[in-house]
């Protein structure tokens, strides 16, 4: 049985995908620890279940102090934009199911942590990290990945053509194979 796609085989691929699957390892583990551990506060917010509230207090704080806790929240997973197609390594794939795949895969990752996170000791659940953290992997695959995969298959055409110029010359032919006149064609 043949494998189908791009994931088999190639070097270059494979080492793309072992990259891909180690860095991704390790993002989710500084999230985790990020995320995961307890805070030491004198009290804790509500949590927020209203969508675009947090975003909104943010904002009528001022500017510079909005920009650095949306920033935030879209920077904390979008990483996994790229690295969750990189550890797939497929090169050849629509680019919106790509995108479609890859920020559902970061929206259920955000979903977790804030599961895991009730019952963490000074953390609580807020919808708009969960709104921030999915436009993140999503903002970060839709400006690397569609032009990362381009120059990846530019990069394995470019080996292929190489590779194709520097083959040996074959042997010439010997002639038509030999053949029994008297045996016909199997049924």
């Amino acid at each position: 049985m043949q494998r189908q796609g791009s994931i088999g085989g190639d070097s270059a691929a494979i080492r793309i995908r072992v990259t891909g699957g180690v860095l991704l390892v390790a993002h989710l583990a500084l999230v985790a620890w990020l995320m995961l551990r307890p805070l030491d506060v004198p009290w804790v917010a509500p949590p927020n279940l209203h969508p675009f509230a947090g975003i909104r207090a943010d904002l009528a704080l001022g500017w510079p102090v909005a920009a650095r806790r949306i920033g935030e929240g879209v920077a904390l997973l979008a990483p996994l934009g790229v690295l969750l197609p990189m550890a797939h390594g497929r090169l050849t794939v629509s680019p919106v199911s790509s995108l479609i795949r890859t920020t559902a895969a970061g929206a259920l990752v955000s979903v977790g942590i804030a599961l895991l996170q009730t019952g963490v000791p000074g953390r609580v659940v807020d919808v708009d990290s969960l709104l921030l953290n999915t436009a993140g992997v999503a903002l970060a695959h839709l400006v690397v990945v569609p032009a990362g995969r381009a120059r990846v298959r530019r990069w394995q055409l470019d080996e292929r053509a190489g590779a194709e110029a520097v083959t040996v010359q074959e042997e010439p032919s010997q002639g038509r194979t030999p053949t029994i006149p008297r045996v016909g064609i199997a049924p």
